[in-house]
């Protein structure tokens, strides 16, 4: 696989993960920022295992993972039903927090950060494919979560918390019980997606986990419509790939275009571009497409 498609395909895949990890508890109507600290916390410990203890690359994203979930389940115990400015303060505060620590703490580089990580399978071109394959399968696995997620029970008492709180504590939803089910989900993500964001480069540094993430996801939720998930996957490699096409000098702004972007759409179009309505068109559009293909096979025989 040619070195520039392979940092297009993975680097457009983790942002799709992250945003995804932003959009679940988005559904409660919280900005759970604690997922950019998350991918840190687990991204430099999955690395640190493998520097310095020599465990198996499976198994440090695993602890990734479980890290993550961790994280996230004991954050959400104090803040599962939180009003959302509240959870957006603890996010950015996470982050500065995890940042000033990693910049302290001499086993993972400190400032430095760490370099020289292994190639999975012995060789760079295993490693780029084996990547690919486990950034395919988290796509795939999320994806489909937030679908049934979306078409569940819970997607409806998601959907009523985010309208009105009173309303949905009315009707039985527990508002705090599920607030902390979707935080945790999305720091598990934001955890593996961490730890293969770091591998990808073969190295970790806190310039991988600025604030500028938190920009690039929200850019691509709002934009791509922050009430489906399937907007983000048409957006976010749209918005990685065309700045690659411009000068350098006009890359270099890429994050003041994405915020440009962003408050031109939440002003003319706050909904975003893809909607509930627009992919309920789709599918049963596509759905009477299949029916008609069944009933012209049926005449046919």
């Amino acid at each position: 696989m040619p070195l520039p498609l392979y940092y297009f395909l993975s680097i457009t895949a983790v942002n799709i993960l992250l945003s995804w990890a932003l959009y679940l508890p988005y559904r409660v109507a919280h900005l759970h920022f604690i997922t950019v600290a998350n991918m840190a916390i687990s991204g430099y410990s999955a690395a640190w295992l493998v520097m310095s203890l020599h465990v198996p690359f499976g198994w440090a994203l695993l602890a990734g993972f479980a890290l993550g979930a961790l994280v996230g389940w004991i954050v959400a115990l104090f803040i599962g039903d939180a009003p959302t400015f509240a959870v957006v303060i603890v996010g950015f505060t996470f982050i500065f927090i995890v940042r000033t620590v990693i910049e302290n703490l001499p086993a993972v580089g400190a400032t430095m950060g760490i370099f020289g990580l292994p190639n999975i399978g012995g060789n760079p071109e295993t490693h780029r494919w084996v990547i690919m394959a486990i950034l395919a399968g988290m796509l795939l696995l999320t994806g489909f979560f937030l679908h049934r997620f979306d078409h569940s029970r819970l997607g409806r008492a998601a959907s009523a918390v985010f309208v009105d709180k009173d309303l949905a504590a009315s009707l039985g939803v527990n508002i705090k019980g599920l607030g902390m089910l979707v935080q945790t989900v999305s720091c598990t993500i934001a955890g593996g997606t961490g730890v293969l964001y770091g591998f990808i480069y073969k190295s970790f540094h806190l310039d991988f986990f600025t604030f500028a993430l938190v920009g690039i996801a929200m850019t691509i939720i709002f934009v791509g419509g922050y009430a489906t998930p399937w907007g983000t996957v048409v957006l976010a490699p749209i918005l990685y790939g065309v700045p690659l096409l411009f000068p350098p000098a006009i890359q270099e702004w890429r994050i003041v275009i994405y915020g440009g972007v962003l408050v031109i759409v939440l002003v003319l179009k706050p909904e975003g571009f893809i909607t509930r309505r627009f992919v309920a068109t789709m599918e049963s559009f596509l759905s009477g497409s299949r029916k008609k293909r069944n009933i012209l096979t049926k005449e046919e025989l």
